[in-house]
């Protein structure tokens, strides 16, 4: 694997999954591999599961680890090409990613999306610029479009706690009060796709996702009836597409609350994290036995591990 972006990626999602549960019961046993290696972890957006996980990854693979918030610890970036750099930004990305590839052998990034242009941000320009000109394999740590570190760990999450040959996952739409990316559900969607799975996504009229990434799911604006059998809830808020980084409706009747999950086959509630309480989920669902919510965060440690094992050996 040359680049880690989505699961375009991923030659064998099968074999990558497997890859991060082994490495849960074994974390140092690919040691050698990161010896005398090194990833940089550039954050240009605040971080938790995503920045702790992958470090720790990192090292259960021997990589020496460099991590830097862009923009605070060093220069701000320009991205665009032939422009007068006359505005707030020091540096450009040509240089400033042909240096970091120098130092580093692996490159992860993260950077979302600024919900003002779909096209800008749907052409994933920092990942790309990145790309072209760093020479060393990129991560993705949660893009403008996608969040696949994430979705590995949410595989690998329903795969252990499955019950059924062919579960059905339900990606739920919840309230919010601002506009947030479509990242995290178009990267589920995405990877649900290609799984055995009955993949049903409901959410209200006007928070339809880009196609693309939809594939195979069933849309049902209805939430009671999306939720009827369920094996597994993903919760997650995202703005408008459509109408491109809009709160159309922050409806409380949305929230997952124990009455909703009563509503499924004893299913289990999974979120990325991070959420608000009583908001978007009830207490009763976050602090009772069908939450998922802990297992799944800890997962992103082995999910980083299984892409980072693929890079690393891809450099071999």
């Amino acid at each position: 694997m040359k680049h880690f972006l989505s699961v375009k990626d991923v030659t064998d999602l099968n074999q990558l999954i497997t890859s991060g549960i082994s490495a849960k019961r074994d974390p140092f046993a690919d040691n050698d591999l990161g010896k005398n290696k090194t990833i940089g972890l550039l954050f240009f957006n605040s971080s938790l599961r995503t920045r702790i996980s992958t470090q720790k990854a990192a090292q259960n693979l021997g990589l020496h680890v460099i991590t830097m918030n862009v923009g605070q610890d060093g220069w701000g970036l320009e991205m665009e090409e032939g422009v007068v750099m006359n505005g707030d930004k020091a540096e450009h990305v040509k240089e400033a990613a042909a240096v970091i590839g120098s130092y580093c052998d692996i490159i992860g990034i993260r950077s979302f999306a600024e919900l003002q242009d779909r096209e800008k941000d749907y052409a994933e320009i920092v990942f790309q610029q990145f790309k072209k000109y760093a020479e060393v394999p990129i991560i993705n740590l949660e893009s403008a479009t996608r969040h696949p570190m994430q979705s590995l760990a949410d595989c690998m999450t329903i795969e252990e706690f499955k019950i059924k040959e062919r579960p059905k996952v339900v990606l739920s739409w919840l309230p919010h009060f601002k506009a947030l990316p479509q990242a995290v559900a178009n990267s589920f969607c995405e990877w649900m796709n290609p799984m055995d799975v009955e993949l049903v996504i409901t959410h209200p009229e006007g928070y339809d996702l880009d196609p693309q990434f939809v594939g195979k799911g069933q849309v049902i604006y209805d939430q009671d009836k999306a939720l009827e059998g369920a094996d597994f809830v993903y919760g997650k808020n995202w703005s408008s597409y459509q109408h491109y980084g809009q709160v159309l409706t922050s409806d409380p009747s949305w929230m997952i609350t124990e009455a909703k999950m009563a509503l499924t086959d004893n299913g289990k509630f999974m979120h990325c994290l991070p959420l608000r309480r009583n908001m978007k989920v009830a207490d009763e669902v976050l602090d009772g036995p069908r939450s998922l919510v802990i297992e799944q965060a800890a997962n992103r440690e082995w999910s980083a591990q299984a892409a980072l094992k693929e890079i690393l050996l891809g450099l071999m």
